[in-house]
């Protein structure tokens, strides 16, 4: 029988300064938002931009390490690049001009949140290049980028002053920044031990699903609607379907959940292939081979 990993000491206290990190960031982030609620829009705008251009640059580097060939490796970062650009600004225009308010015969934030995930999901995680991409990948940085889930605790922020039903803003909000604070120490682990740390970082995504589905629910129980079950504050109009919170579930979401979705099966094409090594530095063309 295998030996639960136990991390060593300098793994522990690499985490421990992450996990420092990660705190200072949200409590900064609560702490400046509380005094300055007008600065929410802007620190969301900020936090959307950086998110997105560090995917990007991530995945410029996992292709890069994959795909020797200039042309190639460029074909392959588009491919993916582009349709992720424009789904974001798509969902930000949306956002903006309130096609998330409800009131429309078709809730257009649920399509928003599941729409995404049932065209993507299926190519995602069939394609061939994407797995060898994955491959290529350090195994801790789809982890690690999740340390943007502690901007959740915006929505504890929103309840702290008034916006938000404490029924959906509580769980929400904590159960993200959980997720986030977390997602920075178990990359360390991963890192260090990736054979070992692997039950640590799939308990991981498994929590990060979880709180998604439950913020996903209780959004709708609490959402002005046909599915509201749950009272609101007063005005009867809820900020996450308003710009910019309406962001979050209209592209945050199915975004976490996808990242999610491509870090577990990493980890089992580590775990079946044997891939942290050798394979990180084959050709795209050659990995694709490898299907699961």
């Amino acid at each position: 029988m295998a030996r639960p990993f136990v991390p060593d000491h300098r793994a522990r206290s690499t985490a421990a300064r992450l996990l420092g990190l990660a705190f200072g960031i949200t409590a900064a982030f609560v702490v400046l938002n509380l005094l300055v609620p007008e600065l929410a829009t802007a620190a969301q705008v900020v936090v959307f931009v950086s998110v997105a251009a560090i995917v990007l640059v991530g995945l410029w580097r996992g292709v890069a390490r994959a795909e020797p060939n200039g042309p190639a490796r460029s074909s392959v970062w588009l491919a993916i690049a582009v349709p992720y650009v424009a789904w974001l600004v798509l969902v930000w225009w949306l956002a903006v001009l309130g096609v998330f308010r409800a009131g429309g015969r078709i809730p257009a934030l649920p399509v928003a949140i599941v729409l995404p995930l049932l065209i993507g999901l299926p190519l995602l995680l069939r394609s061939g290049r994407i797995g060898a991409l994955l491959d290529a990948t350090p195994a801790g940085w789809l982890i690690g980028l999740q340390l943007y889930r502690v901007f959740g605790s915006i929505f504890l922020v929103n309840w702290l002053l008034g916006g938000l039903s404490g029924m959906f803003a509580v769980p929400a909000g904590a159960g993200d920044t959980l997720v986030g604070l977390l997602a920075l120490p178990v990359a360390a682990y991963l890192q260090a031990n990736p054979r070992a740390a692997r039950g640590w970082a799939v308990a991981w995504n498994v929590l990060g699903i979880v709180d998604l589905v439950d913020a996903v629910l209780l959004g709708f129980l609490s959402t002005p609607g046909p599915l509201q079950l749950i009272a609101v504050a007063a005005g009867g109009v809820s900020p996450i379907t308003v710009y910019p919170l309406a962001m979050i579930p209209a592209f945050a979401v199915p975004s976490s959940i996808v990242l999610h979705a491509l870090s577990l099966r990493q980890l089992r094409r580590r775990e079946v292939h044997g891939a942290a090594g050798a394979v990180a530095h084959q050709p795209l063309g050659e990995l694709a081979d490898l299907r699961t």
